[in-house]
């Protein structure tokens, strides 16, 4: 006998229990999406946004591209490699002309100049005398100057004729162009951007570190101390967050000075003499010492979040089984807080990578970071390449921590 049909759950309302389940299911999730909307657009504008343009501009500068139409004509006809002849020469005439019109050689130079340095007055002098030259337009550039011959500022031209360009990744890597026109790595005294670089996570690798060997102590108070007490010190803590920044940086400059709180103490005690105080300011000592001050909290915060877990039994049960403190310290309760020192050492690393306000108030010249010249290219040289130095140190970053999921693992990251 053939088992009876199983009877379909329904609803009050007569609809089937399972399509009722689904479409509430889905109301869930389209509140749920709704609840979001404002937070994932605030990030697409002030986090996507601005990184995807900055991408753009790292490999897009059109400010000989849109100048100089005749000649990406005929750098599109010829290959590259080919030697100029009485027709590219036309056809450079020709765009110094219209550039003179529209009064754009300096723009046009301008980007030239990037790879090859010392064509923007080239470039002004040639666009000022191009309506009058006559054929052969070739012998008539050459004797405006011999510059023109060179093979490096048409190699230059033939890059720059398209838009987009790799250039400024080349420039930002400490290359440069040879006579030949081929990209050559710089001589030493010219490699200044992978230096800073190397500088930079240098730096932020100290203070970082700095940051773990103060901030541990203070997290174990915080975590230990009584909640009256503890209560006390976290304020401490926080204080700088309720400081502004400037007021903190201008504190450790009166501090640090060679006429400072600090100098003049030790000068009154006998410690030095007056006139071999200490320079702690305005170099990278004094980069150091006031980014560690800064960022310290951000390493007390995840510490203290992990410590104040870890229950003191472990500890006493350890010792009671014989071991050491250094041991208890070393086997039982240090390995319970590395969740909190990975999180720690990753946020101030990060934040030191990318700190500009305070190298540029208390570095000086030698305490500068690449954050630094990126922001001096954006505000008064080359936002292209300042996009090229920003990708460059982002994906720096991005594989750093790509590394540290790798080895330590992203699932222990705890922040609280």
């Amino acid at each position: 006998m053939a088992d009876a049909p199983a009877t379909e759950l329904k609803t009050s309302d007569g609809r089937p229990l399972r399509a009722a389940l689904a479409a509430a299911q889905s109301r869930a999730r389209r509140r749920a999406f709704l609840l979001v909307v404002p937070l994932l657009a605030f990030v697409i504008l002030t986090f996507v946004v601005p990184i995807g343009y900055m991408l753009k501009r790292s490999f897009e500068h059109d400010g000989f591209s849109a100048s100089a139409p005749s000649l990406a004509v005929w750098f599109a006809a010829n290959p590259k490699g080919a030697a100029p002849d009485e027709a590219a020469y036309a056809a450079l005439v020709s765009d110094l002309a219209k550039m003179q019109v529209d009064k754009t050689p300096g723009q046009a130079g301008t980007r030239i100049n990037y790879t090859v340095p010392g064509t923007i007055s080239l470039f002004k002098s040639a666009a000022r005398k191009a309506k009058d030259l006559t054929p052969p337009f070739k012998e008539a550039m050459l004797e405006l100057d011999a510059k023109w011959a060179e093979p490096a500022i048409w190699m230059a031209m033939r890059e720059a004729s398209s838009s987009y360009t790799t250039d400024f990744y080349r420039v930002a890597a400490d290359q440069k162009r040879g006579p030949d026109g081929s990209w050559q790595r710089g001589a030493d005294n010219e490699r200044i951007y992978l230096f800073l670089f190397f500088k930079t996570f240098l730096l932020s690798g100290a203070v970082t570190l700095i940051c773990l060997l103060l901030a541990f102590p203070i997290a174990h108070l915080l975590a230990t101390l009584p909640v009256s007490k503890s209560s006390l010190l976290m304020i401490l803590v926080l204080l700088p967050f309720w400081t502004s920044l400037l007021v903190r940086t201008s504190a450790w400059i009166a501090i640090l000075q060679e006429q400072g709180i600090i100098n003049d103490l030790m000068y009154s005690t006998g410690l030095i003499a007056d006139d071999s105080r200490v320079r702690m300011i305005y170099n990278q000592t004094g980069t150091v010492i006031v980014m560690t001050h800064i960022l310290l909290p951000f390493m007390v915060l995840p510490l203290f979040s992990v410590m104040r877990t870890i229950p003191p039994s472990y500890a006493r049960a350890a010792r009671s089984l014989g071991a050491t403190s250094w041991t208890t310290f070393r086997r039982v309760y240090l390995p319970q807080t590395l969740p909190g020192i990975a999180a720690g050492s990753l946020l101030v690393f990060i934040l030191a990578v990318g700190y500009y306000i305070t190298p540029a108030l208390v570095g000086g010249a030698d305490g500068q970071l690449i954050s630094n010249m990126i922001q001096f290219h954006m505000a008064k040289s080359n936002w292209s390449l300042a996009a090229a130095l920003a990708a460059m140190l982002l994906l720096a970053v991005m594989v750093l921590y790509w590394l540290y999921d790798r080895l330590i693992g992203i699932d222990r990251l705890k922040l609280g």
